[in-house]
């Protein structure tokens, strides 16, 4: 660690992996009432446990990439952060206010939009928050040192932040009230978002394996290019059906097939700057981790959002399993999985600690993988069962969940796998044993500098 206010982004990492324990846990249990729909229905509903599962899992993604710009923009900028206060300021409030909302939802206050379900004040906290956040690490990089993987962050961040304030708008018209949620939601994972995963990405591979900067600088711009090109008019793949023009049928479709192209981009980068590097670098962790993401991210967002993206097959598909199936590898590869390669890399070097186990946290990433792997073929084939029973045949919809329990049941043994993992991934970064602490300095510099 070269900066001490990066010491800010140690918080956001401990807050984030906090609620991504809460987060995955709250998973397992709504697997479970897929098996026993009436467990726990008479004090927690299951439209309650998902509220939690999918905002928790929102909330700790921004509190890592947060976290991860006051980690790397220091290094990047070749300054301290502007103002650390601010950024703990910031912490507190989107603490605060996801606190709030978990409290209003138990207590089944809530916007009923489906991830925008936050009440008001606290849409409004995570908007002041947002601006605190882009004042502050705005105002350092202008201050700094500017560079390709600064400027892409700073794109992402300030684009991701500026979308939020469609959250606010609610019309009565059903149209309109979906055409502009899926301005954040589709916006935000399959556009702004990318362009952070691509940023963060950048980073991490700059410093696991010493390939040039100039290198990549250029994939960098070429995945942001065609990231954006796909990603904007691909929101039409959500229009097919809410009753906007027809048109949107085919612009959805064809951009939406552009989509694959930035992740399969980010995969071939990954391991492309793992082949030329010079570095034998000893966080074998956070390449893993780094290598893995993009890798699943490119199966899940990209073969697997293509699987059902045109509009002709998704005429059948929609709202079924499959799309469960895309959406648990997608998050997976592209969001949750680079986080936890940026927590692996900085927090040795936060802690000013020796790497945790490495084993232990390696077997984390093949026990999440290939949980989350065999939920997502599990959720394929019951979503496909599903639409030819309920959309060819025209069975009853719980007919038909009925018929699909063989497939919860084993979802929910993938579900097992992936929190076990999780919890191995947290205690391999936060249980620290003494003897495991080291004084950094010349003569034992912290591991991942």
């Amino acid at each position: 660690m070269k900066y001490q206010s990066q010491k800010v982004a140690l918080y956001y990492f401990v807050a984030a992996m906090a609620l991504f324990g809460i987060q995955v846990l709250g998973g397992l249990l709504a697997g479970w009432v897929y098996v026993s729909p009436n467990f726990l229905a008479e004090i927690l509903p299951f439209n309650i446990i998902r509220m939690i599962h999918t905002n928790a899992l929102i909330v700790w993604l921004l509190l890592g990439f947060f976290g991860a710009a006051y980690f790397l923009i220091p290094e990047e900028s070749e300054r301290e952060i502007w103002s650390p206060k601010l950024a703990y300021i910031q912490l507190i409030i989107l603490v605060v206010g996801t606190l709030g909302a978990v409290g209003s939802y138990l207590v089944g206050i809530h916007g009923g939009r489906e991830f925008l379900e936050q009440p008001l004040w606290v849409k409004f906290g995570i908007l002041v928050a947002a601006l605190i956040f882009l004042l502050n690490i705005s105002m350092t990089v202008l201050a700094g040192k500017k560079t390709a993987i600064t400027n892409v962050l700073l794109m992402g961040l300030w684009l991701l932040s500026l979308l939020w304030v469609f959250a606010f708008i609610n019309p009565d018209n059903l149209s309109l009230d979906k055409m502009y949620w899926w301005f954040v939601v589709h916006l935000w994972v399959e556009a702004t978002w990318e362009l952070v995963m691509a940023a963060i990405l950048a980073f991490l591979l700059l410093k696991l394996t010493g390939v040039d900067r100039e290198v990549v600088e250029k994939w960098l711009y070429v995945i942001v290019a065609t990231a954006l090109f796909s990603g904007i008019l691909g929101t039409g793949h959500h229009f097919y059906w809410i009753g906007l023009p027809g048109y949107w049928q085919w612009v959805g479709s064809i951009f939406s097939t552009f989509e694959v192209i930035p992740f399969f981009l980010m995969m071939s980068f990954a391991f492309v700057m793992v082949w030329k590097g010079r570095k034998n670098h000893p966080n074998k962790a956070a390449l893993l981790w780094s290598l893995g993401s993009s890798t699943v991210a490119f199966f899940g967002a990209g073969v697997w959002g293509f699987l059902h993206t045109l509009h002709g097959v998704n005429f059948y598909s929609h709202g079924t399993q499959i799309t469960a199936a895309h959406g648990h590898l997608a998050f997976y590869g592209a969001y949750v999985a680079l986080n936890l390669a940026i927590f692996t890399y900085a927090m040795p070097m936060l802690r000013e600690r020796a790497p945790y186990n490495q084993v232990l946290n390696m077997a984390s990433f093949w026990l999440m993988t290939g949980g989350m792997a065999f939920m997502t073929f599990v959720l394929t084939f019951a979503g496909t069962i599903q639409t030819h029973m309920q959309r060819v045949v025209g069975d009853y919809y719980m007919q038909v969940q009925d018929s699909l329990s063989v497939f919860y049941l084993m979802r929910f043994g993938a579900g097992a796998a992936v929190v076990i993992g999780a919890l191995l991934f947290l205690y391999s970064m936060l249980v620290v044993r003494k003897s495991e602490v080291i004084a950094p300095g010349p003569a034992n510099p912290v591991p991942g500098e």
